[in-house]
């Protein structure tokens, strides 16, 4: 038999358990209240104030959350759960904060009735099973080649940004963009890598419309002798270098005598003969633009510009790395390794031109440039920022197209038909679990609530008619146009999401609901200062026996009502 004082104990450890899964629900219920009203095509905008006192303006989910400062680590987690799928997909960042919210909203009602976290996370991992096999059943496979019903996702999926007053503007680049960096793998894969090989440059001044992408790079910077040098090459011969041409500094500290005035003569021309030698080896192959990422000196100048070959240093590693894919050339570490087939002879057109005070190179007309840049032009900075917000977005999604092509319907009726289905199968259901599947599967409808709410319509009266049309898992690409708030046909609105996109928040979602849920107890791992740190030590200080109990006696009274301590003092005589 349990002694009182355990059993007391226990009972305390499992209310403190309860109240921080209290706190955690509530606080992850605050972050997606936050962004709630920035989902849909209607959505109300941020104005997010940084440290700085500099200005954001967006309703891009992962943008307002990154600029939260939240204390509590329920929160924290909530606003990675963004990140991830914005590193993950590039899109969804919101309805991923909204559906998690909501899936620990409907938990709250369970652990109250002391159901175990574990009975509510195994629901909802099957109701997740569920509702991945349903995405699969509704799934429509599009034809890559296809650019208009592309181009229509891509417009879909970015309905809901600043941008899309703009039109197909903004579809129309992320589609080049990714197409032009788009690799074949071999069996049916691609591989698209937008980060690496698409730079985004914004350029302030001329009108958003001038926005381009470029059929290969464009860098910052000008020809390292700009009167001596050619600022125009066609058909250029391109070699790339990762190393100095300047004399090397020793590694260490050398010294060396000088007995005769010839001796200095001597060392002079052993630094130029090494670059000279150096030259050399790189205008044997007769080239028209060597680019360096590091250093070159007056003299290796000299020697290149008077063979007629245009140079420029200090190129970024990332820059470099655009041009070799872009020109077909190889990035070469020592000059006395190249070889013929390092030259690159693919770009079509080598130019440096001025925009505004700025000097811009460009290396373009490239014949299968795997790596492109967005030249983005608008009236301010601002503009520009949010544009490329919103272009990171649209090129994610047609990175997802092309990488998985298949469609489920937007506007919140890919939610609707999911929860219609879970309803049905709660009933197969058996145990305790069934009551957290039912309650999941009513969390899918947070979606096209919240749409139905940013649109301005009757909420009620518009969920009970949608509901009615998808009782039977039936209907399933019938949702809510977020423009108007009518209930209308998917399809024939072109109102899509990517597959990729929704399938990963689904999980996202659910697994960090599960995780936030099997947590009972919130433990700092920070030390406090002492009142008085800093001060002389005092003296230390022997326990006795009686200190000891005394101690006991302090922990038990720190309990969170004076009933308790009352009880917990009957059990603990001094």
């Amino acid at each position: 038999m349990h002694s009182p004082v355990l059993v007391l104990k226990d009972s305390l450890k499992r209310e403190s358990g309860t109240k921080v899964h209290h706190a955690n629900i509530q606080a992850s219920k605050a972050v997606a209240d936050i962004i709630r009203t920035t989902l849909g095509p209607r959505s109300m905008l941020k104005m997010l104030l940084d440290a700085v006192g500099g200005i954001v303006v967006t309703n891009d989910g992962n943008s307002i959350l990154r600029e939260l400062d939240l204390a509590h680590p329920a929160a924290k987690s909530m606003i990675e759960l963004s990140r991830t799928q914005d590193e993950e997909v590039g899109d969804g960042t919101t309805s991923v904060i909204v559906l998690a919210g909501e899936m620990l909203h409907v938990a709250e009602a369970f652990i109250e009735k002391n159901y175990h976290p574990t009975v509510i996370c195994r629901a909802y991992n099957k109701a997740l099973e569920d509702a991945i096999a349903v995405l699969d059943k509704i799934a429509m496979s599009i034809d890559v080649k296809d650019r208009s019903t592309v181009l229509g996702l891509v417009k879909s999926c970015i309905g809901t940004k600043f941008t899309s007053q703009f039109g197909d503007l903004i579809a129309d680049l992320a589609i080049d963009a990714t197409t032009t960096v788009s690799v074949d793998l071999g069996q049916g894969l691609r591989e698209v890598d937008i980060k690496k090989y698409i730079k985004v440059e914004k350029v302030p001044g001329g009108q958003l419309e001038d926005s381009k992408v470029l059929k290969g790079v464009m860098i910052n910077k000008d020809v390292v002798a700009p009167g001596k040098m050619k600022r125009k090459i066609v058909n250029p011969r391109i070699i790339l270098l990762d190393c100095l041409l300047e004399y090397k500094k020793g590694e260490n500290q050398t010294n060396a005598e000088l007995v005769r005035e010839e001796d200095w003569e001597v060392l002079l021309k052993m630094e130029e003969e090494y670059i000279e030698n150096l030259c050399m080896q790189i205008l044997k192959f007769k080239p028209d633009l060597v680019i360096t990422e590091k250093g070159l000196s007056d003299l290796a100048c000299h020697y290149l510009s008077k063979a007629g070959v245009t140079a420029i240093r200090r190129v970024r590693k990332t820059d470099n790395n655009r041009i070799a894919k872009a020109s077909g050339a190889v990035i070469v570490n020592r000059p006395d390794e190249l070889q013929e087939s390092d030259v690159g002879t693919g770009a079509g057109l080598f130019e440096v031109k001025k925009i505004g005070d700025e000097f811009f190179a460009f290396i373009v007309d490239c014949k299968d440039p795997k790596a492109c840049t967005v030249l983005l032009r608008g009236a301010s900075k601002d503009l520009l920022n949010e544009v490329e917000r919103n272009l990171q977005d649209a090129m994610s999604v047609a990175r997802n197209i092309i990488k998985n092509p298949k469609l489920v319907p937007g506007g919140g009726a890919t939610e609707l038909t999911v929860s219609a289905t879970l309803k049905q199968k709660s009933s197969s259901v058996e145990g305790i679990e069934k009551w957290p599947y039912e309650a999941a599967a009513i969390a899918f409808e947070a979606i096209p609530r919240t749409l139905a709410q940013n649109c301005g319509v009757n909420v009620i009266r518009t969920m009970t008619a949608l509901q009615g049309k998808h009782a039977n898992g039936e209907n399933a690409w019938i949702g809510i146009d977020g423009n108007t708030g009518a209930i209308a046909d998917m399809k024939e609105r072109r109102i899509w999401d990517a597959y990729n996109v929704k399938a990963q928040t689904f999980k996202t979602a659910i697994e960090a609901a599960c995780m936030l849920l099997r947590i009972d107890d919130i433990v700092s791992g920070i030390k406090k200062q002492a009142p008085g740190a800093g001060q002389a030590p005092s003296k230390p200080k022997v326990e006795t026996e009686a200190d000891a109990d005394a101690v006991v006696f302090v922990l038990y009274i720190v309990g969170p009502t004076v009933a308790k301590f009352q009880v917990t003092q009957a059990f603990c005589p001094l």
